[in-house]
C-alpha cells in the first residue's frame, strides 16, 4: 500500500561492525565480492592453523605426562623412594617401616636399604627411615625422597616448649629446612588412633585440625594403623603422579645401595675390607651401586659424591635388577646370594679424548702480564700526549696514584694557595696526572715506600671487629667452656653495638690515619661513581673462572645437555639402570668415611654438566633462619649444601642493592631480611636451594641450621665494598664554618683526607678546608647551619673479597 513512499532508514552501525565493513557500499560489486571472499579465506586459514597449533601442543603435553607416568610408576623405573620421617621423637618410625615392609613383601629383609617389589601392587619401593636428631642425614634423604610420609602419633605429646602438641622442636625445624629444599610429594600418615571408632574419628578430626596449620591445604592425612588402612593407603599411592622439585630434574643422580673400595694395585683389582687400612694413606677406587635416576649418565663426565668432591669416572658397569618387578614364581627377591653375586651385562669406558678434564683451579701464567718493548712510534706518542698534559698541574696528597686522582674533585682549588707552605714542607705533592708521582719522592723515599708495607702489617696485626672479621670461635678448637662462653659474649656485643652504630670506627691514637686506613678512599657518589672492577684483585682470583657471558654459556651447556640425553650416544647409560660406577682417585680417609656413614644417610653421586668442576665466586640470596639466635659473622666457617652438592666455604655478606653495581658490605648477618654471601665455590648452573649449616663447638649434636637461600648469580666482578664511618664532634660553630675535633688526631691526617667529603647526621654535608692545631681538629665549610649537637662523619671505602680455604669439602676437615 505504502509502495515507494514506505520510509527506508539507513541501517544501524552495530558496535560489532568493523571500518571495512561499513566502507563496503563504496566499492563495486566485483571488487566487494572478491574482498570478502579473500578475507573469508584468510580467516578460514588462520584460524585452521590456531586450531592445528593447540591440537599439536595438546598432543606434546599428554605424550610428556605419560612418558613421565612410565618413567615413574612402570615396571623399567626404579623403586620409589620413601621416607618415614616422624615429627616428634615420640612415634616409632620403626614399626611403621615393618608393617610397609611385611605388606609389600613376606620376606626378611636385610638390606641396608629397605628395597622390595611386590608384585601385588605392581610396585617397587625403597623405604628410608629418617633418624630423628639427626639433620644432616634427614637433608641427605629428602634430596632423593619420592615421597615424604611424616609421621604423627596421635597418642603422644611434645614439649611445653614446642608450637605444635604434634611436632616437637626438631620436627619444626627440619620442616622449615625440607621447604626450603624443595618439597616432594608428602602425605602425613596418623599412627596410635584409638581402637573405638567414635573416638578414633574424633581424635583423628584433632589431628588433622592441629597439623593442617603447618602444611599446604592440598595434604592428605591417612590412618596408618591397621593392615587395611596401609593397604589402601599403597594403592592410592601406586596411582599417584608423583611431583619433584625442579632442581632434581636437571641432573643424573644416583643413590648408593652399596658401597665399597678397591684398593689401587699395580698388578690387579682387589676389593679391600672395611675394616682395613690398606687405602688410608693413598687413592682408591670407590664403587657405588644403585639405580640411575632422571637423566642418564656418560662415562666422560664427571660425578659429584655428596661431602667428596668432584671426581672422574674410571668405568661404568650395568647390572641386571636384583629386584625385578615381574619375577619368577619362587625366587627369593631378598636372598642374599642374588644380591652380591650380580651379573654384569655391560661394562662402558671412558674416551680419554672425550672425557671431561677435571680441571678445578685455574693455573696461572707468570708470564702473562710481560710487556713487550714499545715501538718509536708508541713512545713519540706518548711523549707527545706527556706534553700536552703537563700543562694541567693538580695539587695532590703524597702516594696518590694515577687511579686515586680520578676520585678526587677539583674543588678545594680555593685553598691551594693558603696551604701552599704547607705543600713545601712535604705534606703533598704536585703531580702530573699522567705520572704515577714517584718523582717527587726522592727528599722522602724511605717514608712512602713503607706505605703499603705498613698497612699491611696492621692489617695483620689489628684484632678490633671492626676490621678484622675473621671467625676467632673457627681457629680457637682447643679453647675451655668458659673461654667460648665469652667468645660468644663478645660476639654478641659487637652484633648489637653494629646494629645500632653501622659502619662507625675510631681513630686510633698511637697509629696514624693515613697508615691505618691507607687501602680506603672516599667516593663522591656510592651509585654514580665508577670502580674497576679489574683493579687491585688478591692473588686467589688467578686461581679461579670466568665467563665473559655466563647465561649464553648456560644457555649452550643445557642445551649439549638436552642434545646428549635426546640422541643416542654408545658412552650413556639410560636412566633406571642398575649401575655399578667406578669412581677413581679418591682419597682413602675420605673413602673410608663413605663407607662408615652408608650405613645412617645415603650417600648421593650426581652428575656434572660442563664447567661445573671449576671454582669461581658465587652469589647466594641468604636469609637467616628463624630458629638460629646467635650472630653469623663475615667469614666464619659454614657448610653450605647446594642442591646435590655440599662444600666448605667463608662467605662475606652485602646488601642487594638492585640499581648499583656496587654493594656494600654487611659485618653479620642480620635477621628479617635477604642479603648476599659471596663465596669461592665450584660453578653450578642455577636455581638452586641453599642450606647454610654451623657446627656448635659446645655440643657434639648436630650442626645447626643458621641460613637458607638460593644461587643468584655466578659473577667473579661483582664489586662488594667495606664502608667504614669517621666520627667527629663540633667543638664552635659559626654559621657555615665549624671547628670539628676528635676524628683525627694529627693535622698531617687531616691534609690526607681533606679531597673526602663529610657529611653530618643531620643532613648537612660540607668539606675540609684546613687543619687546626696541632692535635687533629679541622676547620670545615657546610652547605647549611650547623647544630651544635650534630655529628660529622667522614666515609671510606674499601674492596672485599672472601675467604679462601684449602680444603672445600666436609669430609677432608
Amino acid at each position: 500500500m505504502g509502495g515507494s513512499r514506505v520510509q527506508v532508514n539507513k541501517a544501524h552501525k552495530t558496535r560489532f561492525s568493523s571500518k571495512s565493513s561499513r566502507q563496503v557500499h563504496k566499492t563495486s560489486l566485483p571488487e566487494k565480492s572478491r574482498t570478502i571472499k579473500s578475507g573469508s579465506n584468510v580467516a578460514k586459514g588462520a584460524k585452521a592453523a590456531r586450531l592445528q597449533r593447540n591440537k599439536m601442543i595438546r598432543e606434546q603435553k599428554r605424550a610428556a605426562i605419560l612418558k613421565e607416568k612410565r618413567a615413574s610408576s612402570g615396571s623399567t623405573s626404579p623403586p620409589r623412594v620413601v621416607v618415614l620421617f616422624g615429627l616428634s621423637a615420640s612415634v616409632d618410625v620403626s614399626s611403621l617401616e615393618n608393617d610397609l615392609l611385611t605388606l609389600l613383601s613376606s620376606k626378611e629383609n636385610e638390606t641396608v636399604f629397605s628395597t622390595v617389589a611386590s608384585s601385588e601392587y605392581k610396585l617397587r619401593l625403597t623405604v628410608l627411615k629418617a633418624p630423628h636428631g639427626d639433620l644432616s642425614s634427614c637433608i641427605e634423604m629428602v634430596k632423593v625422597a619420592d615421597l615424604i610420609a611424616f609421621v604423627a602419633s596421635a597418642s603422644g605429646s611434645c614439649d611445653e616448649g614446642a608450637s605444635n602438641y604434634y611436632i616437637d622442636p626438631f620436627g619444626t625445624q627440619c620442616l622449615s629446612v625440607f621447604r626450603a629444599l624443595g618439597l616432594p610429594s608428602s602425605v602425613v600418615l596418623i599412627r596410635d588412633l584409638p581402637p573405638e571408632q567414635k573416638q578414633r574419628h574424633e581424635l583423628k578430626k584433632i589431628c588433622t585440625s592441629t597439623l593442617s596449620s603447618e602444611f599446604p591445604e592440598d595434604y592428605k592425612f591417612y590412618p596408618a594403623d591397621t593392615k587395611d588402612e596401609l593397604h589402601k593407603f599403597m594403592w592410592l599411592f601406586k596411582e599417584q603422579r608423583l611431583s619433584v622439585p625442579h632442581w632434581r630434574n636437571q641432573r643424573s643422580y644416583l643413590m648408593a645401595q652399596k658401597v665399597m673400595l678397591m684398593e689401587l694395585v699395580p698388578l690387579g683389582e682387589g676389593s679391600v675390607d672395611l675394616a682395613s687400612d690398606d687405602c688410608e694413606s693413598g687413592n682408591c677406587t670407590l664403587l657405588l651401586t644403585g639405580y640411575l635416576r632422571a637423566h642418564s649418565l656418560s662415562v666422560n663426565q664427571l660425578v659429584h659424591v655428596s661431602g667428596a668432591g668432584d671426581f672422574q669416572l674410571s668405568r661404568i658397569e650395568i647390572l641386571n635388577d636384583p629386584f625385578p618387578l615381574n619375577a619368577r614364581k619362587g625366587q627369593d627377591l631378598m636372598d642374599s646370594d642374588e644380591v652380591n653375586n650380580e651379573q654384569v651385562i655391560r661394562s662402558l669406558a671412558p674416551d680419554k679424548l672425550k672425557q671431561e678434564p677435571l680441571i678445578i683451579e685455574n693455573v696461572p701464567d707468570p708470564l702473562a702480564g710481560e710487556q713487550t718493548w714499545p715501538t718509536e712510534a708508541e713512545m713519540a706518542e706518548a711523549d707527545q700526549n706527556q706534553k700536552q698534559k703537563r700543562l694541567k698541574k693538580r695539587i695532590l696528597p703524597r702516594g696518590t696514584s694515577e687511579y686515586q686522582a680520578a676520585w678526587i674533585l677539583d674543588d678545594s682549588d680555593v685553598e691551594d694557595s693558603d696551604s701552599s707552605d704547607d705543600d713545601a714542607a712535604g705534606d703533598g705533592m704536585v703531580l702530573d696526572e699522567n705520572e704515577s708521582g714517584y718523582h717527587g719522592q726522592e727528599g722522602n723515599n724511605n717514608f712512602d715506600l713503607d706505605d703499603d708495607q705498613a698497612s699491611l702489617s696492621l692489617d695483620s696485626r689489628d684484632n678490633d671487629e671492626q676490621t678484622e672479621i675473621d671467625s676467632v670461635m673457627m681457629e680457637g678448637e682447643s679453647l675451655t667452656k668458659e673461654q667460648i662462653e665469652q667468645e660468644i659474649k663478645k660476639l654478641k656485643e659487637a652484633h648489637a653495638e653494629d646494629e645500632e652504630y653501622p659502619d662507625e670506627v675510631d681513630t686510633p691514637l698511637d697509629v696514624l690515619a693515613r697508615k691505618r686506613f691507607a687501602k680506603y678512599r672516599g667516593l663522591k657518589s656510592f651509585r654514580t661513581s665508577s670502580w674497576d672492577p679489574k683493579e687491585s684483585l688478591p692473588s686467589e682470583y688467578a686461581r679461579i673462572f670466568s665467563f665473559d657471558n655466563f647465561a649464553r654459556t648456560q644457555k649452550h651447556v643445557l642445551a649439549k645437555a638436552l642434545a646428549t640425553e635426546q640422541g643416542s650416544m654408545d658412552d650413556c647409560v639410560p636412566a633406571s639402570t642398575y649401575v655399578r660406577l667406578h669412581i677413581k682417585e679418591v682419597p682413602g680417609s675420605v673413602a673410608s668415611k663413605l663407607c662408615m656413614f652408608a650405613g645412617r644417610l645415603p650417600v648421593i653421586a650426581c652428575g656434572l654438566l660442563q664447567h661445573e668442576c671449576k671454582m669461581s665466586v658465587l652469589h647466594f640470596s641468604i636469609k637467616k633462619h628463624d630458629s638460629y639466635d646467635a650472630p653469623i659473622k663475615s667469614k666464619e666457617e659454614l657448610v653450605f649444601h647446594v642442591g646435590f652438592r655440599q662444600f666448605v666455604a667463608r662467605p662475606i655478606f652485602s646488601s642487594d642493592g638492585m640499581n648499583s653495581d656496587k654493594h656494600k658490605m654487611e659485618k653479620f648477618l642480620h635477621a628479617g631480611r635477604f642479603s648476599i654471601a659471596s663465596i669461592y665455590a665450584p660453578i653450578s648452573f642455577h636455581s638452586l636451594p641453599l642450606i647454610a649449616l654451623k657446627s656448635v663447638p659446645d655440643v657434639a649434636a648436630s650442626p645447626a641450621v643458621v641460613a637458607f637461600g638460593s644461587l643468584r648469580s655466578v659473577d667473579p666482578d661483582r664489586i662488594i665494598l667495606k664502608k667504614i664511618i669517621l666520627t667527629g664532634y663540633p667543638q664552635r660553630v659559626s654559621k657555615l664554618k665549624a671547628t670539628v675535633r676528635y676524628m683525627f688526631h694529627n693535622p698531617d691526617d687531616v691534609r690526607w683526607f681533606k679531597p673526602v667529603e663529610v657529611w653530618t647526621k643531620c643532613g648537612r654535608r660540607g668539606r675540609v678546608k684546613e687543619p687546626v692545631g696541632t692535635h687533629g681538629a679541622m676547620k670545615c665549610i657546610f652547605n647549611g647551619v650547623l647544630q651544635q649537637h650534630d655529628t660529622v662523619c667522614m666515609s671510606l671505602y674499601k674492596r672485599t673479597f672472601p675467604k679462601w680455604l684449602e680444603y672445600r669439602f666436609p669430609l677432608y676437615a
